[in-house]
């Protein structure tokens, strides 16, 4: 099956891969990525974690490529190569000159179906994650994002870190990370993407004799849990060593292919200024920049709005200046997400928030890794149109849409609020409730 769409080719391998294909000959390079439909949304209570340390297995070798032999050979080649586990996917990538990217493609074939999980590799590993998981814990937003997320998604599995609880990275067995990996490490569960200087029917080629002989695997679990309505406001407090005192409000937001997405990017861009995964643009015009650090009650304050598979959250996070109140910094924080509720936005709002959203998303895919990433991470939960009408989409939502959506998302009702308290010596420093 091939789909032709503009300058990407999309094709199903009768084992269910997915390949899209980008022909870009600005330079003699290719970029190559492997995305598997699994990552934390995949895990259950118990084996929170999995898709992580699965993919850090991963890199310790094969009978062809054992642990170390990748890494140099990509070297030698003049590459470079890494992985990411995110919320709802697990994805490997190549960059490599054109001339040698058949390594690439090897290398990941050969991975899809041979990844060795030796016992004793899985017990070194288990200490670098958990270790990985303890200097996280050195930062106070680790701890205060974990809680308010946790509290935000009670049944969904978002609720947990990518990362995982450390109960359940103390206690899983290499049994179960290779039962991970042999049911999403499927074909049927992959996007393969290749951006770059190559001839299509040539590259289709290549992929075909690699990976066209891969059995498929049996569909994959579904994801069942789906969280329920909320029913009023969430509250949490975390009281911890620190020397900062913060505020996190995390209001509910759809899917990234609900119609309601691009309006609520663009009021996270006039809110706390332009972000997307990964990266983000100054915010010092920002109306949250304005009426929180300007007026010296914060030393900083930030947004996202994650394109996610299933509704996740629109995030705000502020860091209090030291002797104000996280009162005060909650006060003024309502006080100016009432007024873009009440009030609306202007147009100039609109056009500098649509014009700073337009110059992250540039910035973000001029590099055919950049590409080849996002077509791979929206064929993911939608399609790889998605990435390729991004503008167009951006472009269509007007002034009504911005406000109906601040009107309808940042409801005190459908929001998570977590208080970081920094604390001395066992004692709160600020025992306010929030």
């Amino acid at each position: 099956m091939v789909d032709r769409a503009g300058p990407v080719t999309k094709h199903i391998l009768d084992n269910g891969l997915v390949v899209l294909l980008k022909e870009v000959h600005t330079a003699p390079v290719v970029s190559w990525w492997v995305l598997y439909r699994v990552g934390s949304r995949n895990e259950r209570t118990g084996q929170t974690g999995m898709s992580h340390w699965v993919e850090h297995m991963m890199f310790k070798g094969t009978d062809r490529f054992p642990a170390g032999a990748l890494d140099k050979a990509i070297d030698r080649e003049g590459g470079m190569w890494n992985a990411q586990t995110s919320f709802d996917y697990t994805a490997y990538y190549e960059t490599m000159p054109a001339g040698r990217i058949q390594l690439a493609l090897e290398a990941e074939a050969d991975r899809m179906m041979n990844a060795r999980f030796d016992p004793d590799e899985v017990e070194s590993e288990r200490t670098v994650i958990i270790s990985e998981r303890q200097g996280s814990e050195n930062s106070p937003t680790f701890w205060l994002y974990e809680e308010t997320r946790a509290a935000a998604f009670r049944v969904h599995p978002y609720h947990h870190q990518i990362i995982g609880d450390m109960a359940d990275l103390q206690t899983m067995t290499r049994d179960e990370l290779y039962a991970h990996y042999r049911t999403y490490y499927v074909p049927n569960n992959a996007i393969a993407v290749a951006v770059g200087d190559f001839e299509t029917n040539e590259m289709l080629a290549r992929i075909e004799a690699l990976y066209g002989g891969i059995p498929a695997g049996s569909p994959v679990p579904p994801v069942t849990r789906a969280e329920p309505p909320q029913q009023g406001e969430r509250r949490v407090r975390v009281e911890r060593e620190g020397n900062a005192s913060y505020v996190y409000a995390a209001y509910r937001a759809p899917e990234a292919t609900h119609p309601d997405w691009f309006k609520l990017t663009l009021l996270d861009s006039m809110l706390a200024g332009a972000s997307a995964p990964g990266s983000s643009l100054g915010n010092r015009t920002s109306r949250l920049y304005k009426a929180l650090v300007e007026t010296e009650l914060a030393t900083g304050v930030g947004g996202g709005l994650y394109p996610s598979v299933d509704p996740y959250l629109f995030s705000i996070v502020v860091t209090a200046r030291d002797g104000r109140t996280l009162e005060e910094v909650q006060g003024a924080l309502d006080a100016e997400i009432e007024r873009i509720v009440m009030e609306g936005v202007t147009q100039p709002e609109l056009d500098k928030a649509r014009k700073q959203a337009r110059a992250l998303f540039a910035y973000g895919t001029e590099s055919i890794s950049g590409q080849a990433f996002w077509l791979a991470f929206s064929e993911n939960f939608s399609s790889y149109r998605w990435y390729e009408n991004y503008l167009e989409h951006l472009e269509a939502v007007t002034l009504e849409d911005v406000h109906a959506a601040a009107r309808q998302y940042l409801r005190p009702s459908q929001r998570t609020v977590g208080w970081f308290v920094p604390i001395s010596d066992g004692e709160g420093e600020n025992h306010a409730q929030p």
